[in-house]
């Protein structure tokens, strides 16, 4: 809820949905997760968090607020299981069968530390999905400092030496779309594409289609500025 960019973006309504009920509902439709948890902050503001968490039957799991990687550490360690799939809860556009499609990957290759769709961006940010194994997540628990406490997973990425890493591209390459929520620019256009869609997760091959002939909001956050790695 204290994002420096847009103050209360999780918890903004979309067609009746708040945006997190939104990445909750596409992370349960991917079919592929044997239990979900919020890992959200232990600051007051996050409180309405908590709140919303227990009206969509969701646990919630709370923890330091710069401290991200010790508070996925830390939902883990209350919810065990073999990997971790991490969403952002900035995404009210994620598509489950992409979700579903980068576990069908991780499952079929033996012995990957990380698997993520942003390492060669070929996703709009905003539908990017990545899988950690448990392991290797409380690996990086001890290891990672710095921005890498905030990113959660991206010691993991620059350190390929000691992780085996693979990155999953689909095509065609629609990198140039940005459908992530951090800004008022952002907000306008999931807006006008949820009062077009309503109420539903729209398959990104549909979505992608429409905006084509929506050059207008295509330009709507066409020159917001991503925060770069080293930036929390």
């Amino acid at each position: 809820m204290g994002s420096s960019r847009l103050p209360g973006k999780v918890l903004r309504p979309l067609a009746g949905r708040s945006v997190l009920g939104r990445v909750v509902r596409a992370a349960r439709d991917s079919g592929v997760l044997a239990d979900l948890v919020v890992a959200t902050s232990t600051d007051a503001v996050d409180d309405a968090v908590a709140v919303e968490c227990a009206r969509l039957d969701v646990p919630c799991h709370r923890g330091p607020v710069d401290d991200v990687l010790d508070r996925f550490v830390g939902a883990l360690a209350a919810h065990p299981g073999d990997a971790v799939m991490r969403f952002t809860a900035d995404c009210p556009l994620l598509d489950p069968k992409i979700i579903n499609l980068v576990a069908s990957v991780y499952r079929a290759v033996p012995g990957l530390d990380y698997v993520s769709t942003s390492i060669a961006r070929t996703l709009p940010r905003g539908l990017d999905v990545e899988i950690i194994r448990a392991e290797t997540l409380r690996t990086l628990g001890r290891l990672a400092t710095d921005h890498h406490r905030v990113h959660v997973t991206s010691y993991a990425c620059t350190h390929p030496e000691l992780f085996r890493v693979l990155g999953v591209t689909l095509t065609p390459d629609r990198s140039a779309l940005r459908l992530t929520l951090d800004t008022e620019q952002d907000w306008a256009l999931v807006s006008a594409i949820v009062d077009h869609f309503g109420d539903v997760s729209v398959p990104l091959a549909k979505l992608a289609d429409w905006l084509d002939g929506q050059p207008r909001l295509r330009a709507l956050n066409a020159d917001v500025r991503q925060k770069q790695l080293e930036e929390s």
